[in-house]
């Protein structure tokens, strides 16, 4: 595995900088679905890497499926899209879908403050409890991608969201048409990683046509004992039926995937980067140190081994310090069915209806209760339940300069979520398997049911004045948010309701020449409440909940920004910069160590101002050799102290200030630097790019922090022409290439305010993979 990694990293380099290689553009890159791509590029961004958003009136930039394809066989989209300004991307895993630790923060906005769309199905907040959707990884195999579009700002009026207080980013589905035949990949890899995928499409490119897809993947943990592995299935149909077009979408995934242990700095020092959970290996260390715990009075549990004594084995020092694995056990599935119709000339109607239902399991070995077995641990679970149904739509008329769009959604969404704990069978044998779904549960903590309603409608006008282009509109939503205990434990009880019917947009574009552009626009944004025990003011107290519902104000922003677009035969970029005004910030603040899973404080706490500017851009030196840099500056603070107001035992006021005016907002790094050197003519093709975060705090007082990082990630591939419907490629992917160690993710168990705290994954090593294309 070094030699390999010598010779791609070697290699590499040469490909992306020598002009021996000179060879033909890239073939046959994927193309969004007529009926759900966004708006083209023009000609001249045909083979870009980054599409610019040349005509937008907003800072938005479009990656193909061409770039996803480049990257190791399955990795997530959102990981691909971190070579763009002022994304921020995160994940403890060398393909970013470890779903406990991905993260994506857009200009300091974090993922439930963003909105995600595939071919306009809403995917929610995409965070690891979903309560409204699911993960890009889970909805759609990478292969299958078309194209990502990414909007920094607030995003697009018409994206089915009512969270995107930051930006948006909408997925679109490949187009049959580019799947026709059969496509085959099998992938080998560090921790034993093996992945293979199948398409198969029929039909003709302009008429009835269909794919349909399976892959599966699995791999060993890159520490500790355990595995990942995720089987999706998609398919994808195109019907013209004279002027109407009719599309339809299925997936189905089953993903199991056992966690690492979150860390803090001080087990990072103590016990260093490749500390992990105990896994099922180790099951009776385990029982041992929850022995020693309970004899210690550190789990608060009755002691059921008085012999084990009260002295932890080294080197664990807390009960903490490790648990008796973990997993996240996700089944989706997502269809949906669509209708593109012209009523006349200039009118056209489009039409889409879904259903989404999701079973899901989060599991945790916690030695904070006793098993009735005489186990001194539990298996805890976090449990959801999704099932939502919706439809959107639009109307458009074309009047010449008046480009004019009026469209809404529905969605009615159950979701549930419980806590139960389930017994281990004795001391010796666990007798449960973490990677398969829990049944007969010894206790049921809470067990909650909720019913979210939401109804938003949106009217744009895109006004065409010669070089000048003007957009005006405005959505507007009201969401109803209803939880019924099946079993209280506790938690939050009752009705809330977001309601805003207007929410501007508008924005302007000059073409000054050709080549140059200037764009700015202006975006309102409410964020409705989340329906969840684990997120927004559900996630109180019922106590705390019914304290603050009087005064409670949905989160809100203000967006301005601004910037030139330059796009001619051998550079095309962007330098932008924005102002961002974000007020009612709604703080929820964690009361316990994530196992433990109290309930949340939350409230109000004032604003946060971001400022910063964006600059990127890709340059063709012609032989197909290119070069991409893109940096970004964000300044997000935070505009208030936060005064929390509480009672003591006597009943007396107790009012607490956390000092956090003018501090940086957690996970926000000041600094984002990416840049790329591409080749790809021929037979050959590779890329070698590195990616710089500066550092990144994880306290709202900004008294702990991680330092800044810089990887290395590299691709090496060669097309063989054997007569097939397409070339048989071997692609090898190293990420991490230089075996840097580093935290990757901040925030798993949330913020706190001052003080360190175990909201640390430690990022993949150096992996390694390699991977055979094949086309009939």
């Amino acid at each position: 595995m070094r030699l390999l990694t010598a010779l791609l990293a070697t290699t590499a380099f040469a490909a992306a900088t020598s002009p021996a290689f000179a060879a033909p553009e890239p073939q046959d890159a994927p193309a969004a679905a007529a009926s759900d791509a966004a708006a083209p590029a023009d000609d001249s961004d045909a083979n870009a890497i980054v599409v610019y958003g040349t005509g937008k009136t907003r800072q938005v930039q479009e990656l193909s499926g061409a770039d996803l394809a480049i990257q190791a066989a399955g990795t997530s989209p959102l990981r691909a899209i971190a070579k763009l300004p002022s994304v921020n991307f995160q994940s403890a895993d060398a393909f970013g879908t470890y779903e406990w630790s991905t993260r994506i923060t857009l200009r300091g906005f974090n993922q439930n403050q963003l909105g995600f769309n595939l071919d306009g199905i809403p995917l929610g907040d995409m965070s690891y409890g979903n309560y409204n959707g699911l993960h890009i990884s889970r909805a759609i195999t990478a292969e299958n991608i078309g194209s990502t579009v990414v909007s920094q700002g607030s995003g697009a009026i018409d994206t089915q969201s009512t969270n995107n207080l930051g930006g948006t980013l909408n997925f679109y589905s490949i187009d049959p048409r580019s799947a026709l035949g059969l496509d085959a990949s099998g992938t080998y890899g560090s921790n034993n990683t093996w992945r293979g995928f199948l398409r198969g499409g029929i039909g003709s490119e302009s008429g009835a046509r269909a794919f349909a897809s399976v892959a599966y993947a699995t791999t060993d943990k890159w520490k500790g004992d355990g595995k990942q592995r995720q089987l999706n299935v998609n398919a994808k149909g195109i019907v013209p039926l004279g002027s109407v077009t009719l599309d339809g979408y299925f997936s189905y995934s089953d993903r199991a995937e056992q966690d690492y242990q979150d860390l803090s700095l001080d087990m990072i020092k103590r016990l260093g980067y490749d500390w992990d959970n105990f896994g099922p290996g180790k099951y009776a260390l385990a029982v041992q140190v929850a022995d020693i715990a309970a004899n210690r009075g550190d789990s608060g549990t009755t002691p059921l081994n008085p012999a084990a004594g009260t002295v932890y084995p080294a080197p664990i020092k807390s009960i903490d310090d490790a648990y008796y694995d973990a997993s996240g056990l996700r089944r989706d599935t997502l269809a949906a069915v669509g209708l593109t119709a012209p009523l006349a000339s200039a009118l056209t109607l489009k039409l889409k209806t879904y259903l989404h239902k999701n079973s899901g399991q989060g599991t945790w070995g916690t030695p904070y209760v006793n098993s009735p077995t005489g186990v001194p641990m539990a298996l805890r679970t976090t449990e959801y339940d999704i099932n939502r149904k919706g439809v959107f739509g639009s109307l458009n008329a074309d009047l010449g300069m008046n480009n004019l769009t009026i469209g809404a959604w529905y969605e009615n969404n159950d979701f549930n979520q419980a806590r139960r704990f389930y017994a281990y069978a004795s001391r010796t044998n666990p007798g449960r398997d973490h990677l398969k779904f829990q049944h007969d549960p010894f206790f049921t903590q809470w067990d909650i049911d909720f019913n979210t309603k939401t109804f938003q409608y949106y009217v744009e006008d895109q006004i065409k004045l010669g070089d000048a282009t003007i957009s005006l509109g405005w959505k507007g939503f009201k969401v109803d948010n209803h939880a019924r205990p099946i079993v209280a434990g506790g938690r939050t009880q009752g009705d809330l309701s977001t309601k805003d019917w207007f929410q501007p947009h508008a924005g302007v574009t000059y073409r000054f020449t050709p080549e140059i552009e200037a764009f700015a626009g202006f975006t309102q944004v409410t964020r409705a409440f989340a329906s969840a025990t684990t997120a927004g003011p559900f996630s109180s107290s019922q106590a705390g909940f019914d304290a603050i519902k009087p005064f409670l104000k949905p989160e809100q922003s203000d967006t301005y920004e601004a910037g030139l677009r330059y796009n001619s035969g051998i550079f095309h970029g962007v330098l932008a910069g924005y102002i961002v005004n974000f007020r009612n910030r709604l703080l929820a603040i964690p009361t316990s160590v994530g196992i433990v899973g109290a309930a949340n404080a939350l409230q109000n706490v004032g604003g946060v101002r971001s400022a910063g500017i964006e600059a990127s851009g890709e340059l063709r030196l012609g032989h197909g050799l290119s070069v991409l840099a893109s940096y970004s500056y964000n300044d997000n603070t935070y505009r208030n102290d936060v005064v929390i107001r509480t009672k003591d035992a006597q009943g007396n006021d107790v009012v607490t200030t956390i000092p956090t005016a003018g501090k940086t907002v957690t996970d926000s790094p000041k600094h984002l630097v990416h840049g790329e050197i591409s080749y790809d003519q021929g037979p050959l093709y590779g890329r070698v790019g590195v990616d710089y975060m500066s550092k990144r705090y994880f306290t709202y007082t900004n008294d702990q922090s991680v330092p800044g990082r810089a990887l290395v990630d590299a691709t090496l591939g060669y097309r063989f022409d054997l007569g097939m419907r397409k070339p048989v490629e071997l692609q090898l992917n190293a990420t991490n290439l230089f075996d840097k160690r580093y935290v990757a993710t901040i925030g798993s168990n949330g913020f706190g305010n001052s003080g360190d705290n175990q909201t640390l994954l430690a990022g993949a090593p150096r992996q390694v993979f390699a991977t055979v294309k094949v086309g009939f």
